[in-house]
């Protein structure tokens, strides 16, 4: 492992986000970074609601920042800062990344859900066909949904308290992905195989589950993409049942070798 080193050349990459103290990205990329011999690190930045516009707008403006990592709740109201988008953030109208690039414009694109369907994968579980609910339809789950209708699930459930968001995603994916039988929904589907918490419940301390699902089958595969220290109560929910499942950090580790990919960009 080599050691992290700063100095007056360090270029800089920040992750915005609202809370920002139980992000890993700082210390995983940095120590990365410093592995490649790359002269970088990553550094947790907590912006304010009220103060996202003009907190986005003063970082994109330090010369030695190379590139922005985006997290709750900012995942589509960081959308307008970049000048290009990369297939999935246009689809799904969010992206948790943004790079500089070398004539000083900015290219956004969304990671979330590719690093969870990698992270599904590598458990050995089979998508394709897969009757999937998921509660939350904000950037993080527009864009597993749409890596999830990629890979090729039979139906996809949309539970979200804000009805007209959940609508809207499923609009999107109707149209983006028709063999993908996509709905919204206000309670678990009595046929879902699958369960995905992409919502912010289990991020803080006494939340329960992001909906009643009942006794759970060995055979149902669940996900969250809340990142936590310990099993978040979905995750245990999960291994009470005898489930497989993956985990917020199962799904941030399975995208970080796409964001390097992404941020590897002459400066």
């Amino acid at each position: 492992m080599t050691a992290i080193t700063i100095n007056g050349a360090t270029r800089l990459f920040g992750i915005v986000g609202d809370p920002i103290a139980q992000v890993r990205s700082a210390e995983v990329f940095s120590q990365m970074f410093a592995d490649a011999h790359r002269n970088a690190v990553l550094v947790p930045l907590h912006v304010l609601p009220d103060e996202f516009e003009s907190s986005m707008r003063a970082l994109m403006a330090l010369g030695n920042l190379d590139g922005l990592l985006i997290t709750v709740p900012y995942k589509s109201r960081a959308l307008p800062f970049a000048s290009r988008l990369g297939p999935t953030a246009r689809c799904i109208g969010a992206l948790n990344a943004l790079r500089r690039e070398a004539d000083g414009t900015w290219a956004g694109d969304m990671f979330d859900g590719a690093g969870f369907v990698s992270a599904a994968e590598r458990t050995g579980v089979a998508l394709r066909d897969r009757h999937v609910a998921m509660y939350g339809a904000g950037g993080a789950g527009s864009a597993i949904a749409c890596e999830l209708a990629k890979a090729g699930v039979a139906t996809l459930a949309i539970i979200d308290p804000q009805a007209a968001r959940a609508e809207s995603l499923a609009k999107v994916l109707r149209e983006a992905f028709p063999a993908c039988e996509t709905v919204t929904a206000t309670a678990l589907p009595a046929t879902a195989d699958m369960i995905v918490n992409a919502s912010t419940v289990g991020m803080r301390a006494g939340d329960g589950l992001p909906g009643a699902t009942g006794p759970l089958a060995p055979s149902v595969f669940v996900g969250d993409v809340v990142v936590s220290e310990t099993p978040t109560p979905i995750i245990q929910h999960a291994i009470r049942h005898g489930c497989r499942f993956v985990t917020g950090r199962d799904m941030h580790a399975g995208q970080v070798d796409a964001l390097l990919g992404f941020f590897e960009t002459p400066h």
